[in-house]
C-alpha cells in the first residue's frame, strides 16, 4: 500500500533521523562545511533555537519515516537583515529525485512569506553543485553572487554560490510589522 508524503512542522521524534540526514551530508557532500557531524543534543539546540526564533523548520515524511527537512534561519545577525532568511533543505539519500526539495522548499517560501519576510538567500556550498544551483533557479531564485574559493573541504578549495528569491512585495513597500 502506497503511503502519502506529508510535509509538517518538526517533532521532536523526527530530530534522530534529521541527525542521520545531515551527518551523511557533513561526511560526504558539500552543502554543508561542517567537517564533522554535530551530536543529536547539537541538531535538537540548533533546532530549537530555530523555531523559538519564530523561523519554519518542516519535515517531509511516509508514514513515520522523516525522507527530508528544510528551515528558514537569519541571513545575519544584525537587526536591518531582519527581513531577510537564509533557506536550508536536506534530502534522505533514498528520497533524492522524488520531488520532496521540490515541496520542501514551496511550503518554506510560503510560510516565510505569511510570517512577513521580503527576500530569501540561498548560499550553495560549492559551484560545481549545478543540482541544487539548477533546482533553486528552477523555484525562481535567481544567481546573485560568487565567492571564489571561500571554503576548504575534501581537499579542494570550495566556491559559495549566492541565490536570491523576493519574497511577498519585497523592496516595493517598507515592512508592514517589525520584528
Amino acid at each position: 500500500m502506497f503511503t502519502l508524503i506529508t510535509i509538517r512542522n518538526v517533532w521532536d521524534k523526527d530530530m534522530p533521523a534529521i541527525q542521520a540526514i545531515y551527518a551523511l551530508q557533513v561526511t560526504h557532500g558539500v552543502s554543508s562545511w561542517e567537517e564533522l557531524p554535530p551530536s543529536l543534543e547539537q541538531m535538537i539546540q540548533r533546532q530549537k533555537t530555530i523555531t523559538q526564533d519564530g523561523y519554519p523548520y518542516i519535515v517531509a515524511v511516509r508514514g513515520d519515516q522523516v525522507l527530508g527537512y528544510a528551515y528558514a534561519s537569519a541571513y545575519r545577525t544584525r537587526p536591518a537583515y531582519r527581513y531577510t532568511v537564509e533557506n536550508s533543505i536536506y534530502l534522505a539519500e533514498s528520497a533524492q529525485r522524488m520531488g520532496l526539495g521540490q515541496k520542501l522548499l514551496s511550503q518554506l517560501i510560503i510560510q516565510c512569506t505569511q510570517e512577513g519576510f521580503r527576500q530569501m538567500i540561498a548560499v550553495v556550498g560549492d559551484s560545481e553543485n549545478h543540482m541544487s544551483i539548477d533546482f533553486h533557479k528552477k523555484m525562481g531564485f535567481e544567481e546573485v553572487g560568487v565567492i571564489k574559493s571561500i571554503g576548504y573541504k575534501f581537499e579542494r578549495w570550495l566556491d559559495s554560490v549566492m541565490l536570491q528569491l523576493t519574497l511577498g512585495e519585497g523592496d516595493t513597500s517598507p515592512p508592514k510589522r517589525p520584528f
